[in-house]
């Protein structure tokens, strides 16, 4: 509808500013067709804003996803975001404040306002942009464990799983780096990506389900905002730094207070800091992602638990907490049966307690599933732990 185009989406929507990130790829009237698009506009009020028949449109549009790789209009939404062609909650870049009113008269207004006035509202924006950080809700992300995010204590849908392990190769990344589409692609599909670039789709998609909830420019746009959580630099996508709290950051951290508490010779803050690291644990890491991240990550996590666990046990065998640390190690033991410096480790701890007899057991059933699964023979670590139980030492 002609005045719908010109009431709340004037035509100077449809102008589009030479910055996308391919200019030389799309004609003026494809770049108007996809700065339209990414205003929300529908086919028919393309049409009408720009004097063209709606086939025009649809060619045009249907040109600009096969220019620039996306696969459908909700990619072109997105594309148009995150090259910059519309700022987020505010339409097109230099939008006129009035339908009629070209954008080169915007830049006149603001001069003509007094200097106090304007000191005042830069100080009011401040304090606006301020009141915004502070309150703004934080979403939490576990992978030590299946995916899962929560927004204000409510857990949130993310969709298949493939879209996840985007969300994931984001958290691990988070305030460390930005990820380009081309390094998103090879984290998630490794040497079988998709037919179409599908990152900015999930992207969007993973924009809204983050913001689901809490109202704001993220709910229509997928989060481009200032409350935005998944932002785009120059270099690629990230989460937006102190938006997001992830479980992975805040165990790298408690293993840092580990290694000050040990070099402080403090056992119960040691003791205490790795029961805490272990609870962040939920159970496999990124269960069930797919993905040569995913698949990385989930040995280095479950590695590092492995680790954090012989650490607590440990300092429970110098403090006496014989019995605590031997039900720790029955438990790790048993999911990693190969772990021949675990297998060491527990029968070392049956034997302090004065089971001398299980610890040989242990040693025997070790032994066993090395010869069965690998092949090889005890290593010479495990067999220590046995002639030093054998001999009594």
């Amino acid at each position: 509808m002609p005045t719908t185009v010109t009431t709340d989406r004037p035509t100077t929507l449809i102008t589009a500013p030479d910055t996308l990130t391919d200019p030389d790829t799309l004609t003026h009237q494809e770049r108007q067709v996809l700065s339209a698009v990414g205003c929300g506009l529908r086919d028919d009020e393309i049409a009408a804003a720009l004097a063209l028949p709606e086939e025009a449109v649809a060619g045009h549009l249907a040109r600009v996803l096969v220019k620039l790789g996306l696969r459908d209009r909700v990619a072109a939404v997105v594309h148009a975001f995150d090259c910059g062609l519309i700022v987020p909650g505010r339409g097109p870049r230099a939008r006129a404040p009035r339908p009629a009113t070209r954008a080169v008269s915007v830049q006149k207004a603001p001069v003509r306002k007094a200097p106090v006035r304007k000191a005042s509202a830069q100080k009011a924006s401040v304090q606006a942009i301020s009141v915004r950080a502070v309150a703004r809700p934080q979403v939490r992300i576990s992978l030590l464990g299946p995916l899962q995010a929560w927004r204000g204590g409510r857990c949130l849908e993310l969709g298949h799983l493939r879209q996840q392990a985007v969300l994931a190769a984001l958290a691990l990344g988070a305030g460390r780096r930005c990820l380009s589409q081309r390094e998103l692609l090879d984290d998630v599909w490794g040497l079988e990506p998709p037919a179409t670039n599908v990152v900015p789709v999930y992207i969007y998609r993973l924009r809204k389900a983050l913001h689901d909830g809490c109202g704001g420019d993220g709910d229509d746009r997928g989060g481009g905002g200032p409350d935005a959580v998944i932002v785009r630099g120059p270099r690629g996508y990230q989460l937006a730094p102190g938006a997001v709290d992830v479980d992975v950051a805040r165990m790298e951290e408690l293993v840092a207070g580990i290694g000050r508490a040990d070099r402080a010779g403090d056992p119960l803050q040691a003791l205490h800091l790795c029961s805490q690291a272990l609870e962040l644990f939920r159970g496999e890491p990124l269960a069930g992602l797919p993905g040569p991240l995913a698949e990385l990550e989930r040995l280095r996590l479950v590695e590092r638990r492995v680790a954090i666990v012989q650490r607590k046990v440990e300092w429970q065998l110098r403090l006496g907490q014989d019995a605590e640390a031997i039900d720790e190690l029955f438990a790790l033991s048993a999911a990693h049966p190969l772990n021949e410096p675990l297998a060491a480790m527990l029968m070392r701890a049956l034997y302090r307690d004065g089971r001398q007899a299980d610890a040989l057991t242990v040693f025997e059933r070790a032994r066993r599933r090395l010869a069965d699964d690998l092949g090889v023979p005890p290593s010479r670590l495990l067999r220590r732990a046995h002639q030093m139980i054998l001999r009594g030492e």
